[in-house]
């Protein structure tokens, strides 16, 4: 095992945060640090790098206890405004899933649809202090005889709520391209006709997973920027998938590690929490999501001075391929051309278009930087690392 010069605990930095003497910088001012200084003395500087990303995340929802009613219920079926949420949990107890529909859209039958309402636009009125209607359906029991309930809710009124988002983060994702003769809507965007356009979907330098690609410093107990307010890594995600192809120095080129987070969702904004309709694909939330990486040695703090120019994702087509399950790469591109607004395809100059939002991904990593240097925010030590 390699050993390092620079060796700082959890501790150690935390209590540099309470006695005000940390440094924290940002994972986009870290690469200009490490650059003139080396990493070496930036590690001895720099005590944490802050990072951000906000984009629709699908794999997201709320776990809510709405409370019983007078006589008791036990809810075999709840819809909030008119969006069903899977009630097979306890009485009272609901999960409300981001991409869920409301009952009476249209879906796809008149093409492409709209999905102007679903289960992401629901939290984002909770988290707003919007009055929800809430009804729930039951088969009746001896102990919880109510067979129907409704009633208005609002979030901070109700006994719990917690935003649970299985599948966040994505470490890396693919540039989608459209090389059959007619447009398509996915959930990477509408994509025009034989590559006329390319999508992505990264905050790149800036990106969580990206500034710690062997998750050295990020696991169970990671402490993070969630919704606008304080969450935790509390697994790794659905198809977390570290073991694939990497650059030289470690960052993967295809999408690799997910994480698992929750947080209180009645201390989050809709700001960071926000409903999104994707035109003929459904509904889905747009998360903020903002991880402090403890530089606690010069091998991470390397990490996290990684580029645009030197990240990579592969350009598919989702226009056939993806749809029938075939992986097939037309080339690779840096995050440096992706967000220069055109990348060469086919000897062609195509404009690109990102889902994630770099101006608000650059403002949580403010954010998080701000509330670590007045001592606000602690960086939490992981039980475990995540799988690599």
């Amino acid at each position: 095992m390699k050993k390092h010069q620079i060796s700082k605990s959890y501790q150690q930095i935390n209590e540099r945060i309470r006695s005000g003497k940390v440094v924290v910088v940002t994972a986009e001012e870290i690469i200009g640090i490490v650059k003139e200084k080396g990493p070496l003395e930036a590690a001895r500087y720099v005590d944490v790098v802050t990072t951000g990303t906000f984009a629709p995340m699908c794999s997201s929802g709320a776990f809510i206890n709405f409370g019983h009613a007078v006589p008791r219920i036990k809810a075999s079926n709840v819809w909030l405004n008119n969006v069903q949420a899977y009630a097979g949990i306890a009485a009272v107890d609901c999960y409300l899933g981001a991409t869920q529909p409301c009952e009476d859209d249209p879906l796809n039958k008149v093409y492409p649809g709209e999905f102007n309402y679903g289960g992401g636009h629901v939290i984002q009125d909770l988290v707003a202090g919007k009055k929800v209607y809430l009804k729930a359906e039951a088969y009746g029991t001896d102990c919880y005889p109510n067979r129907f309930f409704e009633k208005e809710i609002v979030l901070k009124k109700l006994p719990n709520a917690m935003l649970c988002n299985p599948r966040n983060g994505y470490q890396n994702y693919n540039c989608a391209v459209n090389l059959t003769n007619k447009t398509v809507y996915t959930y990477m965007g509408a994509l025009k006709p034989k590559a006329a356009n390319a999508n992505y979907c990264s905050s790149g330098q800036l990106s969580p997973l990206l500034n710690d690609p062997y998750y050295k410093t990020i696991g169970l107990g990671t402490r993070i920027f969630l919704g606008g307010g304080v969450g935790y890594v509390t697994w790794y995600g659905t198809q977390h998938n570290p073991s694939v192809e990497r650059t030289k120095s470690g960052f993967p080129n295809t999408p690799a590690g997910t994480l698992w987070v929750m947080g209180d969702l009645k201390k989050m904004s809709p700001k960071w929490l926000m409903g999104v309709s994707i035109q003929g694909y459904g509904c889905s939330l747009a998360v903020g999501l903002g991880i402090p990486i403890p530089i606690l040695n010069e091998e991470i703090v390397q990490y996290t001075a990684v580029s645009d120019k030197e990240l990579f994702t592969q350009i598919v087509d989702y226009g056939h391929d993806y749809g029938k399950g075939i992986s097939k790469s037309y080339g690779q591109v840096s995050y440096a051309e992706l967000k220069s607004g055109h990348i060469k395809f086919r000897g062609e100059e195509i404009p690109t278009s990102p889902l994630s939002s770099i101006v608000r991904a650059r403002e949580i990593a403010e954010m998080l930087k701000r509330w670590i240097s007045s001592g606000k925010f602690l960086i939490g030590e992981p039980q475990f690392t995540l799988p690599r």
